[in-house]
Formats: structure tokens, sequence, C-alpha cells
């Protein structure tokens, strides 16, 4: 037990000490802290260079998203109410995989009345994420009516544009009349920022009630709309958007509209995308760009598979059921 402890306060020790890099390797010692380790943890924290505070929180939040074992969720706790507004930003996005409802209320908190923009940015993201919860009914009713309303708030006031717009996108997972009502005055300003993120709002809705607005807006000349259409007709799987998007994977000259291209054709699925993504996977050397294909194409596989359960449930016996009844029905 107390070499354990020695080993964390070597840790620690060198987390101060902003003469040296801070080792790779000691980031997993973060993961699932212990009480005790979090307290001496946060009694350095003060101590820390800013600078090197932020930068152990990005790699934290890499090694996050590339290593599905770690968790960093208590250091995001004990960091959310930080006094630096970037580190409260950063402690958010540790939180990213965490659906506690306790979270709520302190994320509607820094919504409405933190000081600066960038905490404020994550809360409405991670907001957004207990609606899509409370959609599902795996969250209470009150709460998701509550951060409906908070976030609801936000899009018609004078905020800051970019907050606005990012509340937008994150009151797109609600079935609420007041939301599709924003989504839809927001899609017909004449700003594009504004329409893309009505974009982002309508494909995170799961309401092929947006099709004709996503369909058209595949091959604006703005960049901003482009990718939120093409990531929209994706997330809605629009079957009608196939072929333009497919067209476009011989067209599109902007790497990251082509990236959500291509992931978007692996949503929708259907006749000659196997086709195209093999023969990309075929042309391509780069690691990484091999790497996003495969990842396409196994996404492909699952909606194909979607596709197919989908074709199952459609189970012809249910006709003979009916058929039975009829027949019995008349024999009475």
């Amino acid at each position: 037990m107390a070499e354990n402890k020695t080993s964390f306060q070597t840790i620690l020790d060198a987390l101060v000490d902003d003469k040296k890099d801070f080792p790779q390797r000691y980031l997993q010692f973060f993961s699932d802290i212990d009480p005790a380790s979090l307290k001496a943890f946060l009694d350095v924290w003060p101590r820390v260079n800013p600078t090197r505070q932020l930068l152990l929180l990005r790699k934290l939040e890499t090694l996050a998203d590339s290593n599905t074992i770690v968790s960093f969720e208590d250091i995001g706790r004990a960091l959310v109410e930080d006094a630096d507004g970037n580190v409260r930003a950063a402690a958010i996005r540790l939180l990213a995989e965490s659906d506690d409802p306790k979270l709520a209320d302190i994320y509607i908190t820094i919504l409405q009345k933190d000081t600066e923009l960038e905490p404020r940015l994550e809360a409405a993201t991670m907001l957004g994420e207990y609606v899509m919860l409370g959609e599902l009914e795996e969250l209470n009713e009150t709460i998701h009516h509550k951060i409906e309303d908070a976030l609801l708030a936000i899009v018609s006031s004078k905020e800051d544009g970019q907050l606005r717009r990012r509340a937008l996108e994150a009151i797109g997972y609600s079935s609420r009349l007041e939301a599709e009502a924003v989504i839809r005055a927001a899609f017909k300003r004449e700003n594009p920022e504004w329409v893309a993120s009505a974009l982002v709002a309508m494909g995170r809705s799961s309401d092929s009630q947006w099709e004709e607005q996503v369909i058209t807006m595949l091959v604006d000349e703005d960049l901003r709309i482009r990718k939120a259409a093409v990531q929209a007709a994706g997330e809605l799987r629009l079957s009608d958007a196939r072929e333009i998007l497919l067209s476009r994977l011989e067209e599109e000259d902007d790497d990251d509209i082509m990236a959500a291209t291509i992931w978007s054709l692996s949503q929708i699925g259907g006749e000659d995308v196997r086709t195209y993504l093999e023969a990309l996977l075929d042309q391509t050397e780069d690691e990484e760009s091999l790497e996003f294909l495969e990842n396409a194409i196994e996404n492909l596989a699952f909606t194909e598979d979607l596709e197919s359960f989908d074709l199952l449930a459609l189970d012809p016996d249910d006709e003979l059921e009916e058929i039975d009844i009829e027949e019995l029905e008349d024999k009475e």
C-alpha cells in the first residue's frame, strides 16, 4: 500500500515539475483514481502551471478517446467547477461518457451562468446527450424537460451566437414541437452558420420530415452547410441521398466532407455503396485513410445487418395469422 502511495506521489511530483515533459506512461494512473489519490491530486493542482494543466487534460481526453478501458470521470467531476474556464470545459469533455443525472443540473448552471463561453459550449453539447437519453426514456421526465427548457431558452435569447447555435444543435434530439419550430426558423436564416446548425439538429432528430431540406443542401457551395447536410443524410439514413453522395465521391475536393460522405454512405447502405467503398480501399495507401475506410466498411456491414433485420421484422406469418383470424370469424 505504501509503495502505491509513493508511486502516485512520484507522478504528482512529475506533474508539478514543469521543467520536464510529463511522461505519457503516467496518464493511466489517473484512470478510476481512488479517493486518497484524488485528494492528493487536488492538493497539488493549484501548483501546476496552467498551461501544463490543460496539456494534461488534453492528453487524458485523447487517451480516453482511443482506449475504452480507461475512465477519467473522477478527475472530470473534481475539476468541473475549477476556477479556470478552460479547465472547466476540459473537465466536461472528460465526462462525455457519463450519463449520471446528477451532472445535468451542474451543466444547466454552467450553460446559464458561467462567466466564460467555452464551458458553456461544452455544457450545451453534453445536455444534448441528456435530451437524447430522455427521448429514449432513460432519463427522469422532469429532468428531461428541464434540460429542454434551458436549451430552448438559450436558442431564443440574445446570448452569444455560437452558444445559441450549439444549443440549437443539442435540442435537435428533442421531439418537442418547440424544437421543430426553432430548427425550421434557423434553417430559413441567411446566415450559413445557422443553416449548418439547423442541419446538424435535423440529423439528430431521427425525423424524416427534414429529408427535402437536407437533400437540397448536399451540393451547397458553403463548406459548412454541405458538410452538415452530408452528415445529416447519413444520420437520417436517407436513401434518396445515396446517388448524390456517390457522385460526390468523385467530385468532392474537401477532405473533411469527403470523409463525412464516406461515413454517411456507410450509414445509408444500399446498392453500389460497398462496391464504391471497397474500390476506394484498394486505391488507398495512407494508413490513416485505410483504417478509416475499413471502419466505414465495417459500419456498412452493420447497416446491412439492420436492413436485413428490418426485412425479417416484416414477418409474412403476421399476414397468415390475420387471415386465420378472419377465417375463424367467418366460421363463427
